[in-house]
C-alpha cells in the first residue's frame, strides 16, 4: 500500500487536520470555494473575451487606437476619476493621460489579480492604471465582439 502525505505527519498534527475537517465550518468554507459548472463556463466566457481583447490590442494597431479613442473621449468627457479606479498621485502622469498620452494593455489587477483593461502613461513610466472593473468589463463585451 502507497504511503500519502497524510502517513507522513505527526499524530497529533493528523489529529488536529481530522478535527478541523470535521467541522461544520471548515466544510462551509470549503464548499464556499467550490465552483459549479456555471460559474465555471461564466469564467471561461470572461477569459476567452479578454484573450481576445489583448490579442486584438497587441496585433491590431486600429483595433488598439479605437478602444483607446473611446476611453480618451470618456476621460475627456466625465474625467479621470470616473474612468480609473485610482487616478495617479502625480500630476505629470495626471495631464498625460488627460492629453491621451497612453497605452493600453489587458494584464492582472494588483489588488484582485484578475485580468481587465489597464491604462499605461506613455514614456518611461512603467505603472500601470487600472480602469473601474464595470468600465473594463464593458469595453471587454463591447471590443471583443467587435474583433
Amino acid at each position: 500500500m502507497a504511503d500519502t502525505w497524510f502517513d507522513h505527519i505527526p499524530s497529533h498534527e493528523r489529529q488536529k487536520i481530522r478535527r478541523r475537517m470535521r467541522s461544520p465550518e471548515e466544510y462551509e468554507r470549503l464548499r464556499e470555494r467550490v465552483k459549479g459548472p456555471e460559474d465555471l463556463d461564466e469564467e471561461m466566457r470572461k477569459n476567452e473575451a479578454l484573450a481576445d481583447l489583448r490579442f486584438g490590442i497587441e496585433t491590431e494597431p486600429a483595433f488598439h487606437d479605437g478602444l483607446k479613442f473611446a476611453i480618451d473621449r470618456q476621460i475627456q468627457n466625465e474625467g479621470l476619476e470616473s474612468v480609473l479606479e485610482s487616478p495617479p498621485k502625480n500630476p505629470q502622469l495626471t495631464k498625460a493621460l488627460e492629453r491621451g498620452k497612453f497605452t493600453l494593455t489587458v494584464s492582472s489587477h494588483p489588488k484582485t489579480h484578475q485580468d481587465q483593461i489597464m491604462v499605461q502613461p506613455e514614456g518611461t513610466v512603467q505603472e500601470k492604471l487600472p480602469l473601474k472593473p464595470s468600465l473594463s468589463d464593458q469595453y471587454v463585451s463591447q471590443f471583443a465582439r467587435d474583433f
